[in-house]
């Protein structure tokens, strides 16, 4: 079966539990400013935490709600509205950086180093 348009990896996991998982590294994300995981959860977490990001900038009571919706941490959604949207104010997107770590000890997974810029 081909994939085509088919957006997003599926890390092996079934949908609700691959969701929680993008869910709980955007929040972690937001409050800790970086986090250490794989390549591969790094690269689909980006997305969300640009995505909350944005919200942030626009501001609007929707956008919160949107936010609360996906994050549900009311701290993380504050932080995101009230001091990631102001310091972000004059970018136009690419909010976060990863840097690559080196294998994993157990499995030999490539690390990568998920921060925001």
């Amino acid at each position: 079966m081909m994939r085509h348009r088919v957006s997003g990896r599926t890390l092996g996991r079934p949908t609700a539990h691959r969701i929680a998982l993008f869910r709980n590294l955007t929040r972690d994300l937001i409050i800790r400013e970086a986090i250490v995981t794989t390549e591969a959860k790094a690269k689909e977490a980006r997305t969300f935490a640009e995505k909350m990001i944005t919200l942030g900038k626009d501001g609007s009571l929707a956008s919160r709600r949107k936010a609360l919706a996906f994050i549900t941490d009311k701290k993380a959604v504050g932080k995101v509205f009230n001091v990631l949207s102001e310091r972000y104010e004059e970018r136009q997107g690419g909010y976060t950086r990863i840097t690559k770590i080196g294998p994993r000890r157990g499995d030999a997974a490539l690390m990568v180093r998920l921060e925001l810029v």
